[in-house]
């Protein structure tokens, strides 16, 4: 992209050219950066600019800024003690000076409903965004950077001719980013909520959150001290809540005035001030790339983070101190800067995931608000998931037991441990193995394998073990290894199963979950070929509509409605062999564009009769499935129903859909609802991440009241305490884990300490009950320090 050889740009290509200096020089092109030009005179890039000259002396470092030395936007900044511990090894003299400066507290005071909770133990380090500036300022000086203010930077191919390497710190309005967004590549995503960043001369003794309802709708208030008489206060709302307000039309002053009347609890009376503050809307901005050729992003203007979890100055400063690390120890500017993205983008995009997940608990804050004080206080301190249950505890054990009790957790009983009642089946704890293919039987019946695997996870301890999706028929299995419920012998089978589960593990469910592959059928093993087809012995497959799951894919037939009967009853068959096998739960697969998530789904489902069309007519085959089936399983017994709750692809399921899909099947009697997502359509760009699904469940779970499982990248025990007790589900399904350690559960309960009623180890297991003993890694203390 930027060629280091060739003329000044003139006008006619991207403007007229502002050169760099009025005597230009080219590029050492040397691997050791000689000359760096840094446009941004943001924290990153002034402490870039800090280290690179600290690093080497000879190098000619310039800074443009377009405002004055003096001029910033927003009033405090808060660092964490990680980012602070880079700063003290790279430059002493920067730490030192920002220790000076510093607030430092610990508490997080949350204010609902008129109910005010304090958690302690956080530990926050906060000072005034200007004094921050004017501290790199002078440490630049003192090193000999060159400061350039109210200096528009040159064209970026301009300055990448003349420089050694170009930095663009020049935030999240980017022009360096925006002018080569063909190479760079941005993804900017806007959200739901205004905020304006204003202050308040007195100091808040603790990190503030207040929410206030208003006639409009939910406003909340983020505040935080950053000198010993000043505090920065975010208001944040809804963008409807902020026109309902009448904010659009008041001036700048007056919308000051509002907020400060708003919260003026919060506030003790006092005002508020402006810093040409204005109402904005947060933008989370991904860069494919983020350098090309001797130019590199840094800051916001490779990636932003929301400021509800402090990151934006953080983030910056940890990539300043990473890009400068990566040019001293690389041999070249190129595999300096590769380095670079290859350290920072895995944390960025942890951070990132982290802050869109606090962002979204904002936006929906109104979902929360009737929860108990506590828990919803709990909930927002773990919102972004990085805070959890065991965290906290050891934070503010007082507190964290008091959410405990709250929420009705037994002393000495973590969340996870604690009972959960489903129609007339109590399980014992919130745990359960989630449904996971295997692949493993032979023309549908299940065998000695699965009796080991279910029976393995039983013994393992969680409240409720799920079978694989068992089909309902040959045609409606996925892979030749798929097990079913459509003859005598696979239902005495799956009955030596739950025999011995009821027998071996007593206190353990057993859940059967019955589906139809649909247009996912006839496939190889999972190991030989996932979703390919096979190379021979293949049946004919049927879906609600005749589009192929990939362009290499058989194409289904669309089912008649002869057909449609048929299917429905061969689940009643089924869910009659799973009653008479003795399973304790049956779950209706409609997730995953199986043959009953494909009538779901406007990408799979095109039909234009009575089963197509509104999401009315989409819902109509399966709950037509659902109350033959619950026809047919006793009534004392639960059903539940997995979905999909996105497809992960433009045009699919909403969240409002599923919302509504979750409300259809409650109303005809489902029990709970498994909250998945995905896999619907092959070109899904899902957004992974620890916990990713949880929050369709979340909305589920608050928009309808109706009990739901979350899956999805639940991998620890602290995951699942923290998901119960902050009311985001009511039971946690996980499968990977279960695969890795068959008695996870029961590790958990060890790990944790708990030996209740929750938990039951098999006899034969109970000398095993606590963790094993291992080598001793402490060290004796130092005792004594002698003078010399």
């Amino acid at each position: 992209m930027f060629s280091t050889e060739g003329t000044v740009p003139t006008p006619g290509a991207r403007g007229t050219a502002r050169p760099a200096t009025d005597n230009p020089q080219s590029p050492t092109k040397t691997g050791h950066p000689l000359r760096v030009a840094i446009i941004g005179g943001g924290p990153g890039g002034l402490y870039a600019a800090a280290l690179l000259k600290r690093l080497d002396p000879a190098r000619e470092v310039t800074v443009w800024e377009r405002n004055a030395p003096d001029d910033t936007f927003g009033f405090g900044v808060v660092l964490s003690d990680e980012t602070l511990g880079g700063i003290e090894h790279a430059d002493p003299a920067v730490y030192e000076a920002l220790q000076k400066q510093f607030i430092r507290w610990d508490d997080i005071d949350i204010v609902h409903r008129g109910t005010h909770h304090a958690s302690g133990g956080h530990g926050f380090a906060a000072l005034g965004r200007k004094r921050l500036l004017e501290i790199l300022h002078d440490r630049c000086r003192a090193l000999g950077v060159e400061l350039r203010f109210r200096s528009e930077a040159p064209y970026p191919d301009w300055l990448a001719q003349t420089n050694d390497l170009v930095i663009a710190a020049d935030g999240v309005n980017s022009t360096t980013r925006e002018s080569y967004a063909h190479v760079f590549r941005p993804h900017v995503a806007t959200h739901h909520c205004r905020y304006i960043w204003l202050a308040t001369d007195f100091a808040f003794d603790a990190f503030r959150f207040e929410i206030a309802e208003t006639e409009h709708g939910v406003m909340q208030l983020h505040g935080y001290p950053y000198a010993p008489d000043a505090s920065t206060v975010i208001v944040e709302m809804r963008e409807e809540v902020w026109q309902s307000a009448g904010f659009a039309e008041l001036d700048p002053q007056e919308s000051v005035e509002r907020c400060a009347k708003i919260f003026a609890d919060a506030l003790g009376g006092r005002p508020l001030r402006s810093n040409k503050s204005a109402w904005t809307t947060f933008r989370t901005v991904v860069n494919e790339r983020w350098s090309d050729g001797n130019v590199v992003l840094l800051g916001d203007a490779a990636h932003t983070a929301h400021f509800s979890i402090g990151s934006g100055t953080k983030l910056a400063v940890e990539d300043a101190l990473a890009l400068a690390a990566c040019l001293e120890e690389q041999p070249s500017i190129e595999s300096a800067l590769e380095a670079y993205e290859e350290e920072r983008r895995p944390v960025v995009a942890s951070t990132q995931r982290a802050a869109r997940a606090s962002l979204e608990w904002f936006e929906n804050i109104a979902l929360y608000l009737d929860q108990p004080t506590r828990q919803f206080a709990f909930n927002l301190l773990t919102r972004s998931r990085r805070v959890t249950h065991d965290n906290l505890r050891l934070r503010d054990a007082h507190f964290t037991a008091s959410v405990e009790r709250a929420f009705g957790c037994p002393p000495g009983t973590p969340p996870m441990f604690t009972p959960f009642r489903l129609r007339g089946l109590t399980l014992r704890n919130r745990v359960v193995v989630s449904p996971m293919d295997m692949y493993s039987a032979v023309d549908g019946d299940p065998g000695d394998f699965h009796l080991v695997h279910l029976g393995a996870r039983a013994l393992g301890g969680a409240g409720l073990v799920m079978t694989e999706m068992v089909c309902v028929s040959p045609e409606g299995r996925i892979t030749p290894g798929c097990t079913g419920l459509y003859t005598g012998r696979q239902a005495e089978a799956w009955k030596r199963i739950t025999d011995f589960v009821h027998a071996q593990a007593p206190g353990t469910a057993i859940g059967i979950q019955l589906g139809h592959s649909g247009r996912k059928g006839s496939t190889k093993l999972m190991w030989e070929g996932m979703d390919e087809p096979l190379e021979d012995g293949n049946w004919p497959l049927v879906a609600a509509s005749p589009i192929p799951y990939k362009p290499e894919s058989q194409t289904p037939r669309e089912l008649t409605r002869a057909q449609l009967i048929d299917i429905r009853e061969q689940f009643s068959a089924a869910a009659r062999r799973a009653a008479r096998a003795g399973f304790d739960l049956l779950e209706l697969h409609c997730a995953h564009g199986y043959l009953l998530s494909g009538f779901l789904s406007p990408l799979t489902n095109l039909r234009t009769d009575a089963y197509g069309g509104t999401l009315a007519d989409r819902l109509r085959f399966p709950l037509e499935v659902f109350d033959a089936v619950r026809g047919v399983w006793p009534e004392d017994r639960p059903m539940t129903v997995r979905i999909s709750a996105t497809d992960w692809a433009e045009g699919g399921t909403t969240g409002e859909e599923a919302v509504e899909i979750a409300r259809a099947f409650a109303a005809h009697g489902a029990d709970a609802i498994d909250v998945s997502t995905g896999q619907v359509v092959a070109e899904e760009r899902p957004e992974f991440g620890r916990s990713y699904q949880t929050p369709y469940a979340d909305r589920i779970r608050h928009e309808t009241g109706i009990p739901v499982i979350a899956v999805g990248a639940i991998s620890s025990w602290d995951d699942v305490n923290s998901l119960i007790l902050a009311g985001r589900t009511d039971l946690c399904a996980l499968a990977r884990p279960h695969l890795y350690d068959p008695h996870w559960t029961l590790h958990a309960a060890a790990e944790q300490g708990y030996d209740g009623p929750g938990i039951g180890w098999p006899t034969a297991y109970r000398a095993g009950s606590r963790r094993p003993q291992t080598g001793r890694t402490d060290a004796p203390k130092p005792r004594l320090t002698l003078g010399t």
